[in-house]
């Protein structure tokens, strides 16, 4: 399948202070594509490098099969990018807004823009001014899809939004994909990654870390293991490659496993339990396994 975004070795420092580093990645067409790192991790030095809206120190981005900074005109108006922080001229209408933003794209947007914003519960006719945040956020939302983009690039979208009109965002979103748009979508909200997107990369201090499916971090390689015993554990008996995220409550240990399963189960043998659960841990948990492992 082709690829809408080509990402190689992609590189910016600011003076001396590390932005990305050598960050290599690729986004195939037609899927929804995580994005993931906690704030300063990288996640929008790379999307605005990729938009052109920042120059890198080195390596290359490709949208479209074209370089992102000499073909940036060209590539943006197929693309549908949201900011993480949204501002705007405050006297304007939201109306003469979005309308100004569409006469960059030579059609007629006036339907979808009237589609989107009855969706959205967003009052075309206020003034920015007078929008809370959430309400200027619906307004990038709409912007960003007025024009029908083949590619929708989204930079921690949900906040500001409520429970509810996240959940409408969500399903827009799986809309536009459905009908042909590719998603590239950053955030620091595991949930969010976890329920939309397919693969995704893993982002930290500047370097990607991890790069895989989402059903392949949360595979059988993975376990999330949870006793309870009423004996006493010598306090290093977990402590055995691939244990990870180690937490006694009370009766209670719990920890995640990877390795072979039989070698977790001899060691538990060992020992007199009450009960034991095994489960699959959230993608959270396995975030934060690569993010406390110093190997990774």
């Amino acid at each position: 399948m082709a690829n809408v975004i080509e990402i190689n070795q992609l590189t910016k420092y600011y003076g001396k202070s590390r932005g990305i580093e050598n960050v290599t990645f690729s986004v195939e067409k037609g899927e929804i594509f995580g994005f993931i790192g906690p704030n300063g991790a990288g996640k929008s030095t790379t999307i605005r490098t990729l938009l052109a809206l920042i120059y890198p120190t080195s390596g290359e981005a490709k949208i479209f099969g074209m370089d992102c900074i000499k073909k940036a005109p060209e590539i943006a108006k197929r693309v549908g990018y949201l900011p993480s922080e949204v501002f705007y001229y405050d006297g304007m209408k939201v109306k003469d807004l979005l309308n100004y933003s569409a006469s960059f794209y030579k059609k007629d947007c006036k339907s979808r823009i009237n589609e989107l914003a009855k969706l959205l519960d967003l009052d075309l006719n206020r003034k920015i001014d007078d929008l809370s945040y959430g309400n200027k956020k619906k307004v990038g939302i709409v912007q960003g899809l007025l024009h029908s983009p083949d590619l929708i690039i989204l930079d921690e979208p949900t906040s500001g939004l409520d429970p509810l009109m996240q959940q409408t965002f969500f399903d827009l979103l799986l809309e536009e994909n459905k009908r042909g748009a590719t998603v590239l979508m950053s955030s620091h909200i595991l949930g969010e990654v976890q329920r939309l997107c397919g693969r995704v990369a893993i982002i930290k201090e500047g370097t990607i870390i991890k790069l895989e499916k989402i059903s392949t971090l949360q595979d059988d390689s993975y376990k999330r293991i949870k006793i309870e015993t009423d004996s006493d554990i010598p306090c290093n008996y977990f402590d055995i490659s691939g244990v990870t995220d180690y937490k006694t409550e009370g009766k209670i240990r719990s920890f995640i496993y990877k390795g072979d399963i039989n070698i977790m189960t001899a060691k538990l043998s060992g020992l007199t339990l009450s009960n034991l659960w095994i489960d699959e841990p959230d993608l959270e948990e396995i975030f934060l396994h690569y993010y406390s492992n110093k190997e990774a």
